[in-house]
């Protein structure tokens, strides 16, 4: 019996130690492919492309890194030189606080990276006295990648990717979305895909 026991409680650790080594980012992706005959889009070359507001923002720069290791995943290879696509890259980034019992209320939600943050108040029993819960803060984040033909300047290939989460690190949950956003290329499913990254905790 005792041999059990043990048995039982060191599966139970292993078990605790395999889910505290890895999260797995749930993503909603929407992707369009829209390459004209003689444009093949797998192992084509390309170059960054950014708007005007994004020149000044050091962020984009780590976003194109994490968007470029993504890339290179699906076979797409960076050749400023020599491209055939522009690659637009652009990410959103929202944190609010989030109470069960009174809903939430975000607000300040702009491009290319900036915070947007949000309070609520408390809840009341009927019994005459009162309680405060803490509200949990929540982070949505969403990327897109935007391609375009450098010939006709037509889109080739769009892809966006979001995600809902209680974890407060930017960079490895972006990175999971730019990966779950080419997880279909270049031949994306229609409709809205669900998909599941693993990355380390």
């Amino acid at each position: 019996m005792r041999f059990f026991a043990v048995l039982l409680m060191s599966a139970s650790a292993l078990w605790l130690t395999g889910c505290a080594s890895t999260r797995v980012v749930n993503s909603q992706v929407t992707a369009v492919a829209a390459a004209p005959a003689g444009l093949p889009l797998q192992g084509a070359k390309y170059r960054f492309e950014r708007l005007p507001l994004q020149v000044q923002n050091p962020d984009v720069g780590l976003a194109e890194q994490q968007a470029q290791q993504a890339l290179a995943d699906v076979g797409l290879v960076r050749d400023d030189a020599q491209a055939q696509l522009s690659v637009l890259v652009s990410f959103q980034v929202l944190s609010y606080l989030n109470d069960p019992f009174g809903g939430s209320n975000a607000h300040l939600w702009r491009p290319y990276g900036a915070v947007g943050y949000a309070r609520n108040g408390a809840w009341a029993y009927n019994w005459g006295w009162t309680m405060s819960t803490p509200p949990v803060t929540e982070y949505r984040r969403a990327v897109s990648l935007v391609m375009r033909d450098l010939r006709s300047g037509q889109v080739v290939y769009e892809t966006q990717a979001s995600h809902q989460g209680p974890w407060r690190d930017d960079s490895p949950i972006l990175a999971a979305l730019f990966k779950a956003a080419l997880s279909q290329f270049p031949h994306p499913p229609a409709g809205v895909q669900r998909v599941r990254v693993e990355i380390p905790n």
